[in-house]
């Protein structure tokens, strides 16, 4: 039984620890003394398990170095059994393990050797030991503390003593243990997962299928997941599923630590079978654009009370900028509270997080800063507890006698009330520039009450100490110093405490120098890339030449000429090897290699040479299915199937083995190699039986052995009967059928063979069915009616007259499921060139792939009688130029290096003969004409025939005749000549007379083809041609002795939308005339045609429909005169318009608001504007058409679109779309919000403006400028004003009213008709006069100069102001009425004013007038 004791405690506010006293009873003494060590620990263990709190998260023995509990033990097997090596290790923090073989480290990869270990308990299997495998295996396991090494011995005997061990020395004197049987697995994989491109956050699932032979429920293979060539288990960052043939591995959230190589082995007594493929895992979305990955391989040491070290990887950095450093966060386990530990960014990937909390567990996370930001954290470190690593030190054990003991620590033993001793051993367990993590052993003495550190420091030589901290006491027995300046020497001293006091300090450290940085790696070396597959390149390179802490390697890749450059790996790879996956098959990549440290990333290496990625070539798989075909007693024929995979060259020769059953040594028989896959083997002793196995061999190398055959006897084969066919093969696989061929048998008994059978059977059935009721006489046969899906076995038996002989060998199993977009072979006859062409367009081609044509299934070699075969792409002809009828039978083409593409097309000899006589025709045809012979007169006169073609070829010959007499070229005057490209035949006459009367007839030969066509030119038909020749060549003359014109009127839209009228005029003189008219009216141009250029332009300003219309030019002198003409209507009017519409359209500005008095305009300059363009309005969605609410117009230089009166539904987004017969341009304003408040009080304010100016003061007329008058005459200015509300109206003289008084006379009778009378006018009336109308909307005011004479003086020159009306503006606001809608009726004429009583009417418009 177990026994607890407790302690009362200390009477003070220290944490004091409770004690635990483990008591066990022993049996007796003897056994104590053999398990007393073994024991003792176990019960220290317990003893910290009980004294852990709940929140603690690692519950490993807290030991430092490794320790074996159980080491390994030597065996001696058999060969071919099975051996396992256990062993159980421990430590804190957990030990790694490594396993050697005489001394080298075990090669894992080969599959040969599994490791597993589950917690402490570590072994190493070796399923099938063979003799290679004796030797003395060694386990090291290591953690920071140490190493810890168990060697034990394996022996390996054969059951045959004469054969040869190297180890036979060693005693063979156990007994024979019995023969372990097992049963053998087969696993084949039908589903493989591919590589994975993914980027943090996603997820992934790799999945695979396989079939189990034997499947057994009690017997199921062990499936292990690896990622680089660590073991996984379910946990929470992958799940992992295993039954019923499928093995899934899924990560749900992914994180770069999980990029890497992932296998999956599936192990089994008799082997492993495994698949492997890369999962990438690139950077996540940034939380700035720019920013860095996060940091990875979060790791944490060195744990103590109150500290731990915090270390990771760096990101990769291929496109962002420069990493500047790091930020480390904290968070206590239970909680979501993350906080920042370093206020300044670390540059190196290590970092000592101190100020923890005892007894609490943290886990870690780190962030990338660079000049763009901070990137996501990384992902957060496993949980790690805040424990004293020495408190498994303190506890010792002590006997209290009889049969118990007491496990304690040892300050609980101590006297109460003493400080504690100095401690010791004061070293830097670890250096960096600018910290050292210094470490000590605790004091011997000490008492129950807590204790604690002080640090002192001082300069290698001085003995000034400083303490270094003194806020934080230290309860771990190490510590990191910060702030030390980078390569100074120093020296430390501890010295501990308790509340009783402190003691001495500690013997000063040896000086300690901080490490000075070594920097970055240097580049890694030459980059070599390799061949690897089709989708992958094997990468290598030399490591860098100062590795400085070397972490690993990053590798980015480009496609060759571009800059572009991507990583190939998002996790540092630590070895100088590294396939990169996922690449295009044919594109050429470049490579470089970054190194890393703790610092950060080196320079590039230099760019790899450029590589086609393409599969690596390899040596082909091993032959299989060797079949015996015939024996004579002293030799036998063989055959077998070529390898499945070539290695991506082909198999040049074969080897062949043989051996007696029963022995194991195999000799070679043929030397040299052979290369057809039959062969015969001499000398064989009669009676004897044999086993045979061969090799296939290519550039490469040798194939792995085939499997041995199976026992042949060698007896003289004398059956009546045929022997097997062989080489049986199958192509042309569909869902319900497919075709089978093979080769005929060698021995044929006693007859020739006269035909075969074929038979098929579902796998794994021996229900076999005969395809064929009657034997086939030929070496192949479609075999049909089979089930979609299902798997079959055929074989072939061969008939003679004797009977059906033995079955052949079964062919491979094959899936009647036809490969997915398969097409077939179709044949025509080329309508050009009359050849018979079979055409085949492949669903599939890969690399190294080939088009393979076979007649009859035999493949043809021989192409001398105009057989050829063309190849472009996916698709392939087989082209017959001479075919004969006797050309029947199967046409067949098969696609190398594909999934069995295939396809044929069968010829019986009446569809032969079809296609040969459909060849003949098309070789010989009557050629088709386009149009038949006709005329057409030239310049001068000149008169040509001609005809076209369909086709001609450059080969073509032709002949004319006219009334059966032929043509001949040799006539100067008479010229014939063909176009191919048109198909055109042509005869020009220079001289067409009235001897040419009569019937033109066009005989054509090209090929095998003819035509013949005639026309017959007499009577009225020849009359009109003549005068028409003659007609021709009197024009001819007039061009070239008179003005002319040599390039006729055309119009012409320039880029800025202007229209030309261009025309070109030739051979003229200085008296040549040239006109322009429009409409028979002639047009004087602003500028004169330039007639030296001969060059003449016509503007057309302000083009639109009103300058539509017939324009004429004329050139004219004595010697004659020519016109030209242009109808600038219809379609030449469109058109220009169209070319105006694109120019417009394309120089369109934004939409541009202006607000008049009556409404809002929106207008969109341009290049030019009329009305005619092809522009539309839009209010959203709605069409808009000119109208009294909506204006539509413009101006030459912008289209503008006006609503009146804009109320609240006319708010929205108006477009205007430019529209011609190849683009359209849209332009939108939103007339909405603010943009539509600011617009509608800018047309209030206008129309308020407008308002006034309409109804202000006004002077209609009547007052002169100036007037002059004699003295003591009597002057009357007199005007009509008009206003509403009625102005009013005042006069002034030099700015000073004028007062009414007799001389000066002011009237304004009903309103309209003002007057200023002066009578009886002096010198001092000379004067400016300022007459002022005015209301409440504004008015203006009219000045008139007034200069008086003496009578007999001259009359003086006056001259008017300079401005003589001024317009007054409106009181603001402006009072404008409210509108409101009257019936409409006719207004009263207005009455003429009455005179007043003694005074004449005046002129309501008097002009100027003298007195």
């Amino acid at each position: 039984m177990w026994g607890l004791i407790k302690r009362g405690s200390y009477n003070h506010d220290y944490h004091h620890k409770q004690s635990q006293y483990v008591l066990k009873e022993y049996s007796s003494a003897e056994e104590t003394l053999d398990r007393y060590e073994y024991k003792t620990r176990a019960h220290i263990r317990e003893v910290l398990n009980m004294r852990m709190p709940r929140k603690y998260v690692r519950e490993e023995p807290m030991i430092r170095g490794p320790s074996f509990l159980v080491r390994l033990r030597s065996h001696t097997v058999f060969e071919h059994t099975p051996i396992k090596l256990f062993c159980t290790v421990e430590g804190y923090p957990l030990p790694l393990v490594k396993w050697y073989k005489d001394g080298m480290i075990l090669d894992m990869s080969s599959g040969k050797y599994l490791v597993e270990s589950k917690g402490a308990v570590h072994s190493l299997e070796i399923p099938r030991c063979s003799t290679d495998d004796t030797a003395q295996y060694t386990v090291v396991a290591g953690n920071i503390h140490g190493q810890a090494t168990s060697q034990a011995s394996i022996i390996v005997k054969r059951y045959k003593k004469e054969d040869f061990c190297p180890y036979g020395w060693i005693p063979y004197n156990v007994s024979m243990i019995p023969q372990i049987h097992f049963t053998k697995i087969h696993i084949t994989f039908t589903e493989k997962f591919g590589p994975v491109f993914a980027s943090e956050g996603d997820s992934a699932t790799l999945t695979a299928a396989m079939n189990l032979e034997p499947n057994l429920a009690n017997l199921q293979p062990d499936a292990q997941w690896y990622r680089d060539d660590t073991r996984l288990f379910d946990s929470k960052w992958v799940k992992i599923e295993t039954g019923r043939g499928v093995s899934t591995l899924t990560i749900p959230d992914l994180y770069k630590e999980d990029e890497g190589l992932y296998t999956l082995r599936m192990v089994t007594k008799g082997g492993i079978a495994q698949h492997s493929a890369f999962v990438s895992v690139a950077d996540g979305p940034t939380p700035v654009a720019g920013a860095p990955g996060a940091p990875m391989d979060i790791k944490i040491h060195d744990a103590n009370r109150d500290y731990v070290i915090v270390s990771w990887m760096p990101p990769n950095t291929t496109t962002e900028g420069p990493i500047l450093g790091y930020f480390v966060d904290k968070s206590e386990v239970g909680t979501e509270n993350w906080t920042q530990c370093n206020d300044q960014p670390i540059k190196i990937c290590k970092y000592p997080v101190a100020g923890l909390f005892e007894g609490h567990s943290y886990c870690f996370r780190v962030r990338t800063v660079n000049a763009k930001g901070v990137s996501k954290p990384s992902r957060m470190s496993a949980p790690i507890a805040a424990l004293d690593p020495t408190e498994f030190g303190r506890l010792h054990t002590k006997k209290l006698g009889g049969n118990l003991d007491v496990v304690s620590y040892h300050d609980e033993v101590e006297a109460e009330g003493q400080p504690p001793s100095a401690p010791s051993g004061v070293h830097a367990s670890e250096t960096d520039r600018t910290y050292i993590v210094l470490s000590w052993k605790a004091p011997a003495k000490s008492s129950k009450a807590p204790m604690w550190y002080y640090i002192e420091k001082t300069l290698a030589d001085s003995e000034a100490w400083q303490r270094v901290n003194t806020q934080v006491p230290i309860r771990s027995p190490r510590y990191a110093v910060f702030d030390l300046s980078e390569g100074k020497q120093y020296r430390f001293r501890v010295v501990s405490a308790n509340m009783y006091g402190c003691s001495e300090p500690s013997e000063p450290s040896r000086p300690i120098e901080t490490q000075e940085i070594k920097g970055v790696p240097s580049a890694p070396g030459q980059v070599i890339a390799t061949r690897e597959t089709d989708t992958s390149v094997l990468i290598q390179w030399a490591p860098p030449k100062e590795p400085n802490n070397l972490i690993g390697y990053y590798i980015d890749q480009c496609v060759k000429g571009s800059k572009d450059w991507t990583s190939a790996n998002h996790k540092p790879h630590k070895s100088t090897k590294f396939v990169v996956s996922g690449l295009t098959t044919g594109e050429t990549y470049v490579f470089r290699v970054q190194a890393i440290n703790e610092i950060g990333l080196s320079e590039e290496s230099q760019e790899s040479a450029p590589l086609t990625v393409k599969a690596a070539l390899t040596t082909p798989s091993a032959p299989y299915k060797i079949a015996l075909l015939n024996c004579d007693g002293h030799s036998m024929v063989l055959s077998w199937k070529k390898p499945l995979h070539s290695g991506g060259a082909s198999i040049k020769e074969y080897y062949v083995d043989k051996r007696r059953s029963g022995t194991e040594f195999w000799s070679e028989i043929n030397i040299p190699p052979i290369a057809e896959r039959l062969f015969k083997v001499e000398a064989l002793t009669e009676g004897a039986v044999y086993q045979f196995q061969m090799y296939a061999a290519n550039l490469i190398g040798l194939s792995p052995p085939s499997d041995h055959s199976a026992d042949y006897i060698c007896e003289a084969w004398t059956m009546p009967e045929p022997g097997p066919a062989y080489d049986l093969d199958f192509c042309e696989v569909r869902d319900d059928s497919m075709l089978l061929k093979w080769q005929k048998p060698i021995y044929i008994g006693s007859g020739p063979v006269t035909g075969y059978y074929v038979e098929y059977a579902k796998k794994g059935t021996d229900e076999w069915t005969t395809a064929n009721e009657t034997p086939v006489n030929q070496c192949f046969y479609k075999v049909t009616g089979l089930e979609e899906g299902c798997t079959y076995d055929l074989r072939v038996r061969a008939v003679n007259d004797s009977g059906v002989g033995m079955a052949s060998m079964n062919s491979d199993p094959v899936t009647a499921k036809a490969v997915p977009g398969s097409q077939e072979v179709s044949c025509s006859v080329d309508k050009k060139t009359g050849d018979i062409v079979f055409t085949f367009e492949s669903c599939q081609m890969n690399a190294g792939s080939q088009f393979v044509w076979k007649k009859d299934y035999e493949e043809i070699t021989d192409f001398s009688k105009g057989i050829e075969i063309k190849t472009e792409g996916n698709k392939t002809q087989l082209i017959f130029k001479n075919a004969d009828k006797e050309d029947f039978g199967t046409f067949s083409v098969a696609v190398t290096n594909t999934d069995g593409v295939s396809s044929s097309f069968s010829i019986n000899p009446d569809e032969m003969k079809k296609l040969v006589a459909l060849s003949y025709d098309v070789r010989h045809p009557i050629i088709p004409l386009k149009s038949e012979l006709a005329y057409k007169i030239l310049e001068r006169g000149r008169m040509r025939f001609w005809l076209q073609a369909e086709e001609i070829s450059p080969n073509v010959t032709y002949k004319f005749f006219v009334n059966d007499k032929e043509m001949s070229g040799a006539d100067q005057s008479i010229k014939m000549g063909h176009d191919v490209s048109t198909g055109v035949i042509e005869l020009i006459m220079d001289h067409f007379t009235e001897e040419n009367e009569g019937t033109y007839t066009c005989q054509i030969t090209d090929g095998g083809g003819k035509a013949q066509s005639s026309m017959v030119l007499i009577g009225d038909a020849f009359k009109a041609a003549l005068a028409e020749a003659e007609y021709q060549r009197r024009e001819y003359i007039r061009v070239k002795e008179g003005p002319h014109f040599s390039e006729f009127l055309s119009l012409h839209v320039g880029d800025d939308c202007s229209v030309t009228l261009l025309c070109k005029v030739a051979n003229l003189k200085n008296d040549s005339e040239f006109h322009w008219f429009r409409e028979d009216a002639e047009i004087i141009p602003d500028v004169k045609p330039d007639l030296v250029s001969g060059v003449c332009k016509l503007a057309i300003k302000l083009f639109s429909l009103k300058t539509s219309g017939l324009y004429k030019a004329t050139i004219s002198d004595a010697r004659g005169k020519d016109m030209s003409q242009i109808d600038i209507s219809g379609k030449v009017f469109e058109e220009a318009i169209n070319q105006i519409t694109r120019l417009a359209g394309v120089s369109a500005h934004e939409l541009v608001i202006h607000c008049t008095a009556t409404g809002i305009q929106l207008q969109c300059p341009m290049k030019y504007y009329t009305s005619e363009m092809n522009i539309v309005w839009y209010h959203g969605d709605k069409k808009l058409c000119h109208s009294d609410k909506i204006v539509i117009g413009g101006t030459p230089s912008m289209a503008t679109m006006e609503v009146i009166e804009p109320i609240e539904k006319d708010k929205g987004k108006y477009s205007i779309v430019i529209t011609d017969p190849e683009d359209s341009h849209k332009r939108t304003l939103d007339l909405s919000g603010e943009v539509y408040e600011k617009a509608f009080a800018e047309f209030q304010r206008l129309k308020a403006l407008a308002y006034a100016d309409k109804n202000r003061g006004k002077v209609i007329g009547g007052l002169p400028d100036v007037v002059t008058i004699m003295e003591k005459k009597t002057l009357s200015l007199t005007c009509t004003v008009c206003g509403d509300p009625k102005p009013q109206v005042s006069w002034l003289k030099n700015g000073v009213e004028v007062e009414r008084d007799d001389q000066y006379v002011v009237s304004l009778d009903q309103g309209k008709f003002a007057s200023l009378t002066i009578r009886g006018v002096s010198m001092e009336d000379s004067s400016k006069y300022s007459m002022i109308v005015q209301n409440k909307y504004g008015g203006e005011s009219v000045d008139i100069v007034v200069c008086v004479y003496r009578q007999g003086e001259k009359i003086p020159e006056a001259k008017p102001t300079v401005t003589a009306k001024t317009i007054i503006p409106p009181k603001m606001p402006i009072e404008m009425p409210q509108t409101t809608i009257q019936p409409a009726h006719s207004a009263p004429s207005p009455t003429p004013p009455k005179a007043a009583p003694g005074r004449g009417v005046k002129s309501p418009t008097p002009t100027r007038r003298r007195f």
